[in-house]
């Protein structure tokens, strides 16, 4: 992987036609190593935010031991550059076939559902491979309520009556059992956990078994940018979310007992940035070599504002309008889809034309596990970058949560 100090440098030398991934590994390893520090348990990297093999590397050598897995190419892929971690299956529903192989190949001993048909699933495989029930931990997944910019209790969770029936059931069996939840990713209110650890409490008061654990799930907000001509979004820091998490923890009497997290976006966006170039403006339209079929998923909802820097093409001498002058352009996708087009602005320099880069921070959550082949187009070209985006220079642009006339 070619290293260079600045994602400018990296577009300017390579003069790239194609999207690339600017890799800061230093970040990577002091957000992972902040969270860990900051975290009072087990930090459990959710895979499904990048899973990347350099990005798992890079965790591993942080000190990052145990990961969060929902699939067999999860499985695989962590066991390649970290074969000595621990891994939990925390997707409530599985192929009764990937619990095998998790358990047979991988493994793995530490399991979540949210349904009595899961208990059989997992069941059966136990006995099919004459596994000791007690060797398992069974995470019962509970379902909660909060604010956060993507809800993620919608799909699973057992509502709190069947989560107290689960547990039973499953410590009836032998497993060790424990509680989980999932507050939703990029949460907006701090209150959040306290609310999930106070049905927590609920449950575990008459359930009335022991809890071999509890799994506070993520939804650990990552700082992105913000459109300065509108309010500052009042969204939690993590010191703030920390003090209060562990104030919760103690308060609802779960601080004694094993902890784990399970956090993506916080650990890995501030690790990537993203060069595009723009292969048209058309009036205020710019037409990109990326798009919501590939990295720009959270543009398209509208829901994250990404910070975005412009890099003018020196070989273009002629330009027309003033370059303090920052203004609103519909963002177009590569592709031949005609809903390849961001739902938001990307506010920028009046002066930004063909051939010119914008590089876009903060992207690592996300943007690479979500990517697709869509005709043919597949962001996968790499370098390494020594500097923080926040050092690359000033930012003269953001993609806005503001709409705009078409």
């Amino acid at each position: 992987m070619q290293k260079f100090e600045t994602a400018r440098d990296a577009a300017l030398s390579l003069r790239p036609d194609v999207p690339v991934y600017c890799f800061r590994p230093d970040v990577l390893r002091a957000d992972a190593r902040a969270f860990m520090d900051a975290f009072p348990g087990e930090t459990a990297y959710a895979v499904k935010t990048n899973g990347e093999p350099m990005v798992l590397e890079t965790l591993a050598q942080a000190g990052v031991k145990v990961f969060d897995v929902a699939s067999p190419g999860e499985f695989a892929a962590v066991r390649a550059v970290a074969p000595n971690a621990e891994m939990l299956y925390m997707h409530p529903i599985k192929a009764q076939s990937d619990i095998r192989l998790a358990l047979e190949t991988y493994g793995i001993r530490t399991l979540s559902l949210d349904h009595e048909d899961e208990v059989a699933k997992i069941l059966r495989i136990v006995r099919a491979m004459d596994l000791d029930p007690a060797t398992l931990t069974i995470f019962v997944r509970l379902q909660t309520k909060g604010h956060a910019m993507y809800e993620l209790s919608k799909k699973f969770g057992a509502a709190p009556a069947h989560a107290v029936e689960l547990l039973q059931r499953c410590h009836r069996i032998g497993f060790k059992v424990g509680l989980c939840f999932h507050v939703g990713s990029q949460i907006e209110d701090p209150d959040t956990y306290e609310r999930a650890l106070a049905s927590a409490d609920w449950v575990r008061n008459r359930a009335d078994v022991p809890l071999a654990g509890l799994d506070v799930g993520g939804g650990f907000p990552a700082e992105y940018g913000h459109d300065p001509r509108r309010k500052k979004p009042d969204i939690p820091g993590m010191d703030e979310i920390m003090s209060r998490l562990r104030a919760d923890i103690s308060e609802w009497g779960f601080a004694d007992m094993p902890l784990v997290a399970e956090p993506g976006r916080v650990v890995v966006a501030r690790a990537f940035s993203l060069i595009v170039r723009v292969l048209l403006r058309k009036g205020r339209r710019l037409y990109i070599n990326d798009g919501i079929w590939a990295s720009l998923s959270d543009s398209w909802t509208g829901k994250i504002t990404l910070p975005a820097r412009f890099i003018p093409d020196p070989a273009r001498v002629a330009r027309k309008g003033d370059p303090k002058v920052i203004s609103a352009f519909r963002v177009c996708g590569a592709t031949c889809d005609s809903v390849d087009i961001l739902s938001r602005p990307f506010w920028l320099p009046e002066t930004v034309d063909t051939g010119d880069w914008i590089e876009i921070g903060h992207i690592g959550a996300y943007s690479l596990s979500l990517r697709t082949r869509f005709n043919g187009f597949y962001p996968d070209t790499f370098v390494e970058v020594a500097r923080p985006f926040e050092e690359g220079g000033a930012v003269e642009g953001f993609a806005s949560l503001e709409t705009m006339a078409d």
